[in-house]
């Protein structure tokens, strides 16, 4: 069992106090801050870097940093739960936090020397945002298939290749890269580094031009030759494939989060305005019809939430939560893209429109079915779980 205060009898939507009083504080910033700068920021494709700075002073951008590191001691769960109150409101918002805690965080906290963590993780703790790049244009699922190479040079690697699809890429200030050190070696060569911005060789390129969460940016990476100094290796020499197998095992609930508050808040919009809406003399929510497929949508919404708070919930108490990592990611993104189509068509014609904030969410919700691992990854994970292959 756990050495960590985690109280898992707790029911899996009761809180804790201080679990409460930081998920209020959340919901608190993300209705008085971030509400009324989403339309404005998907319009331009960018976040507001005083929203970013913000964050970093809610303690948003640190949650599972120690304090002796400057962040704020919280759990995984504290995590999952600021993850879902951001993106009830902005998906975007609430992936830039889930990229910062779940994967590169979590990464230098788990496989971080001494020396990495106490030069990375108080930037991190107070301005640094960072990125997790793995991904290539020849190796998405096929992850390992990287093209990447690092070459050691003296006291040093160079990284040449080509990342792309990488989340926080205009706004980081430090990434994890993953390269190979010995293609002859195949996954065995896959190596994790982290890397600054600064670094020589190293450039940002092209901001993709998305259909959903399009404030937060999605670029590609360029490494020419980029020198790495040898203290910045992440874990062990071709252990790569180990840190980003189990990063992303924690990621996925993270995006389960995001999926469980983007539908939350497309439910909250379609149950306001149909007991506004009035058609026929009576408001929409009082015809059966309406009434169904809102509760058949709530029971989902609910069924994700408890999917997700059990994978957070494992992850804290440390048992096995691969499963239930995948079911919820899996699930959860289904029922987003159920929930905000379904707002979208009780909004009527107004749902089509961008004057109205459930065509943002419908457009934000196809990506949980894509990134940080396909749908069909997630059945492959599950179907191999439960028949023991």
């Amino acid at each position: 069992m756990s050495d960590l205060s985690v109280d898992t009898t707790l029911p899996l939507t009761s809180l804790s106090e201080d679990e409460a009083i930081f998920r209020d504080s959340v919901r608190t910033f993300a209705d008085e801050e971030v509400r009324p700068r989403v339309r404005e920021m998907d319009e331009r494709g960018a976040l507001d870097p005083d929203l970013v700075r913000q964050l970093f002073e809610l303690g948003a951008m640190s949650i599972e940093i120690p304090e002796s590191y400057g962040g704020a001691g919280g759990r995984f769960f504290h995590a999952v739960l600021a993850v879902e109150e951001l993106s009830r409101v902005d998906p975007s918002v609430g992936v830039l936090v889930d990229v910062q805690n779940t994967l590169v965080i979590n990464a230098l906290l788990r496989w971080g020397n001494e020396r990495i963590k106490h030069r990375y993780l108080p930037k991190l703790a107070t301005s640094w945002v960072g990125a997790y790049a793995l991904s290539e244009a020849e190796s998405g699922s096929d992850a390992f298939a990287m093209k990447t190479r690092a070459l050691e040079v003296r006291d040093s690697f160079r990284l040449s290749g080509r990342k792309v699809w990488i989340t926080n890429g205009n706004e980081a200030d430090v990434f994890l890269v993953f390269a190979n050190i010995d293609p002859d070696a195949g996954y065995r060569g896959i190596t994790a580094f982290v890397v600054e911005r600064g670094f020589e060789g190293f450039t940002v390129g092209k901001k993709e031009d998305k259909l959903g969460i399009r404030a937060s940016s999605t670029c590609e990476l360029l490494l020419d030759e980029c020198r790495v100094p040898r203290e910045n290796v992440l874990g062990e020499l071709g252990k790569g494939y180990k840190v980003a197998i189990e990063t992303l095992n924690e990621g996925r609930i993270g995006i389960g989060s995001q999926m469980v508050g983007l539908a939350r808040g497309a439910l909250d919009h379609a149950i306001k305005y149909t007991k506004e809406r009035k058609q026929f003399g009576r408001p929409v929510a009082e015809f059966q019809g309406v009434q169904f497929q809102l509760a058949r949508a709530a029971t989902e919404v609910e069924a994700a939430r408890l999917l997700v708070y059990n994978a957070a919930r494992r992850h804290d108490a440390r048992q096995p939560f691969l499963t239930e990592a995948a079911m919820c990611k899996l699930f959860s993104s289904e029922v987003a893209e159920r929930t905000t189509s379904l707002a979208v068509n009780l909004f009527g014609g107004y749902g089509f429109v961008k004057d109205y904030p459930v065509e943002k969410l419908y457009r934000d919700a196809k990506i949980g079915q894509i990134y940080e691992g396909t749908s069909n990854l997630q059945l492959q994970t599950i179907a191999k779980q439960i028949l023991g292959t």
